[in-house]
């Protein structure tokens, strides 16, 4: 990780979800979907994408069921909708609890929100399993609710005008390169963390600066 010195000036952190706050394991659903389906993994490995309608599906643009009518005709795989649902949500591992575990002390500092790629099945799925970790954050910016995703700057400018908050004055993490250097295009302090340990010493960084202004 490329830390950049934490700004005096930060009003706001904006954290990711997958991967930032939350586990995530692609390997789970191809694992749940090829055992529904009676075939291979590797189909999944080998077909699926994250492409146009995956994205289409992000923004809203499509719901689950037109998005799973695009998997059948893409991997040729038939599988009942509750069990591309189930396979679905089985992304999920578990909460980065040493990052949760921060939240209180952000929040007695900084407006903390969420800004994630995701969909309405997902949503339902995390809200409902995780509610105690996300009860932290002031607010939540889905992309398939507020119609824009990242890296799409604009998305990041359109996050800033909702929180009220100047961009150079925002603090942004992400395990996604592409979105971070999507974010830095537009002027927030934004961080490429791959791992619960890099996502913990990048928020410790910033606590640590104000504790020494």
């Amino acid at each position: 990780m490329t830390c950049q010195p934490p700004a005096h000036g930060v009003r706001a952190i904006v954290l990711d979800l997958g991967g930032v706050v939350l586990g995530i394991n692609f390997r789970q659903v191809f694992s749940h979907w090829a055992a529904a389906a009676g075939v291979e993994e590797r189909i999944f490995y080998d077909h699926w994408r994250l492409d146009d309608a995956y994205r289409q599906h992000e923004i809203g643009a499509i719901d689950f069921h037109r998005y799973t009518q695009h998997m059948t005709e893409q991997l040729g795989v038939e599988l009942s909708q509750e069990a591309w649902r189930v396979g679905w949500n089985a992304l999920w591992t578990e909460p980065h609890h040493r990052v949760v575990g921060l939240f209180p002390a952000i929040k007695r500092r900084y407006g903390l929100f969420a800004f994630s790629n995701t969909n309405a099945t997902h949503a339902v799925s995390f809200r409902h399993r995780y509610a105690d970790a996300l009860a932290g954050f002031d607010q939540l910016f889905l992309s398939h609710e507020i119609g824009a995703r990242k890296p799409d700057p604009q998305s990041f400018l359109d996050v800033c005008e909702r929180i009220q908050v100047a961009p150079h004055q925002v603090l942004f993490l992400d395990d996604s390169q592409e979105n971070v250097s999507g974010a830095r295009s537009v002027g927030l302090i934004a961080q490429h963390t791959r791992s619960e340990q890099e996502v913990v010493q990048a928020l410790r960084d910033t606590l640590d600066t104000i504790q020494e202004s």
